[in-house]
């Protein structure tokens, strides 16, 4: 890619004092690892609605689909603040061309998942979304999306980053124009990590692509990145890495002497039983994609998805 890619995230990660005890949350992997390949846009709802720093804490009451934002000492609500706010930030941030966005985990503003609710009587119950991560969510259902506790996450951590780039090179797609090559052409580099995430939804995608003279290319294109992004979500697993895996093998079925298929089998076999992480059986793949020069795999992202700086099979 060209240039980086563009992420929204609540400002306070980025080690901005904008928290309501004028502190901050800054999360080191997410500015020092991964922020060499993306450029952040800070959020604070908070601070962009109007509010001061330091100030009142507040919770969420009522209704998990329908909320009041209230403070907790003076019981003000603030929801109509925060909403007619975040309705035109989200219109702001279209224009930024993002790929994705970083929330703050357990914030009555920011956070994704189960986020505290509270009755009437004081009681809380994890099962509530903050008001601005709802509004962007709702107004923006295609981006990638994520809180910064669940990237601690080994697993998640890979498949958000692994959608961000995925998302990045589909915005490049569209820069060039809605044509059927440049469809294709994308299709055909993801197949192997399409095939990774759901063999279903790879298949899907495949028929689509193929029959795409039967629908306009608007109708293709929404499709498509409907099903791109429903595939995106679902998290690769061991077992489906080796169906991946055994797939890419099949590639070298007349080229690798015995010795060498022997060798890939059981560095195949080994990762399968969980005793090594999957960048050994890539890494020697890969050596194999340049030693017998296979194009078609060395054109799949599958084979390097992201920067292997960043570390993410290292552990998968």
């Amino acid at each position: 890619m060209n240039e980086k890619i563009k992420l929204g995230i609540s400002a306070c990660l980025l080690g901005k004092n904008v928290r309501y005890n004028g502190g901050h949350a800054h999360d080191h992997y997410l500015t020092e690892t991964l922020g060499q390949w993306v450029d952040y846009v800070p959020v604070c709802p908070e601070v962009e609605c109007g509010l001061p720093v330091p100030r009142e804490t507040m919770r969420l009451v009522g209704d998990p689909d329908n909320p009041v934002l209230m403070t907790n000492k003076t019981k003000k609500d603030m929801t109509a603040q925060m909403k007619n706010w975040a309705k035109k930030r989200v219109r702001e941030l279209e224009k930024e061309h993002l790929c994705g966005f970083i929330f703050k985990s357990k914030s009555p503003s920011s956070g994704l998942y189960r986020v505290k609710i509270y009755t009437e009587q004081g009681m809380p119950a994890n099962q509530g979304v903050g008001i601005w991560a709802r509004i962007f969510t709702e107004n923006s259902p295609l981006l990638p999306v994520e809180e910064e506790g669940r990237l601690h996450d080994p697993g998640l951590r890979e498949n958000f980053i692994q959608r961000i780039f995925v998302f990045k090179r589909w915005q490049e797609v569209l820069k060039k124009g809605k044509t059927r090559g440049n469809l294709v052409d994308f299709h055909t580099r993801h197949k192997l990590l399409l095939l990774s995430h759901n063999q279903k939804n790879y298949r899907e995608m495949g028929k689509l692509v193929a029959s795409s003279k039967d629908v306009t290319q608007t109708e293709l294109f929404e499709r498509y990145v409907e099903i791109l992004n429903q595939t995106m979500m679902l998290k690769t697993t061991r077992p489906k890495n080796v169906n991946v895996l055994i797939h890419i093998m099949g590639y070298f079925k007349k080229m690798l002497p015995s010795d060498e298929k022997q060798e890939l089998l059981e560095i195949i076999n080994q990762y399968k039983k969980n005793y090594l992480p999957l960048v050994v059986p890539i890494t020697l793949l890969n050596h194999y994609v340049r030693k017998y020069d296979v194009p078609y795999l060395a054109s799949q992202v599958y084979m390097n998805p992201h920067p292997i700086e960043l570390g993410l099979r290292n552990q998968a």
